[in-house]
């Protein structure tokens, strides 16, 4: 069972400035546990099912550093982020990440995206196509965030993800910038680089003029139909597709 205090403690992590405060976050449902409890990660609480527990015994035992917690329906929804709890909530210590520059390799850039499922949905295609490294802009949606989290998919333990000011470290890149413009060239006529830094802008403003200045290639992927624009995360699953895929 929870006490009170720290039945308010995580419900309290639903709030960035608290996840920020403890320096963790929340990972919740039966995929996303499994693959944090299989890993190095610091587990500071685990609440369960009796049934979850009994049914994953052995990777709860893999982490003796957290805290164990049997819990019930209700008191699992109590503390739980998602309008269906799913018979594990986890809250893991957050990693300081690295500060390592990529080089000769590809590497995705962040420009203000604000939906979380956009931003935890290009983090799991980074993980796909085997970017090591996203860096996000600082208006970018907290990568902590819950939703973030959920649409990883457990992609923040394989991918490096990081705040930082993106013209500082597009200037330091030293690799070719390659940006997602309406007005770029077709994706299609496009020569596949081996390595470089893809740029994906904000969902309703795109990346801003600064950054676009940055950029030696603007791409863009061509509109055959009526709709005015892309998702970004789709878009970034295409474009990775066509540049990175083999």
């Amino acid at each position: 069972m929870l006490s009170k205090a720290q039945n308010k403690y995580i419900r309290s992590l639903s709030l960035q400035k608290y996840r920020k405060e403890h320096n963790v976050f929340i990972a919740e449902g039966d995929k996303i546990a499994r693959e944090w409890l299989d890993s190095d990660a610091r587990i500071q609480h685990i609440a369960v099912t009796e049934e979850w527990a009994g049914d994953n015994r052995a990777l709860i035992n893999r982490h003796p550093e957290a805290a164990l917690h049997i819990v019930d329906d209700d008191q699992l929804k109590s503390i739980s982020t998602l309008q269906t709890p799913h018979h594990v909530l986890l809250v893991v210590h957050a990693n300081r990440p690295g500060d390592e520059m990529p080089a000769n390799e590809w590497c995705i850039v962040l420009d203000d995206i604000q939906d979380p499922g956009n931003m935890g949905t290009i983090i799991r295609i980074a993980d796909w196509f085997g970017v090591k490294h996203v860096i996000c802009s600082p208006g970018c949606v907290e990568i902590y965030n819950p939703k973030v989290v959920q649409s990883a998919m457990g992609g923040h333990l394989r991918v490096n993800i990081r705040t930082a000011p993106l013209d500082d470290f597009l200037q330091q890149a030293n690799m070719p910038v390659y940006a997602a413009s309406l007005h770029g060239q077709n994706i299609y006529e496009v020569s596949k680089p081996t390595y470089g830094v893809l740029v994906i802008g904000n969902e309703s403003k795109g990346i801003s003029e600064a950054i676009l200045d940055r950029a030696q290639h603007k791409i863009t992927i061509p509109r055959l139909g009526g709709a005015e624009s892309l998702n970004a995360a789709v878009s970034a699953g295409i474009i990775c597709a066509l540049l990175m895929g083999r």
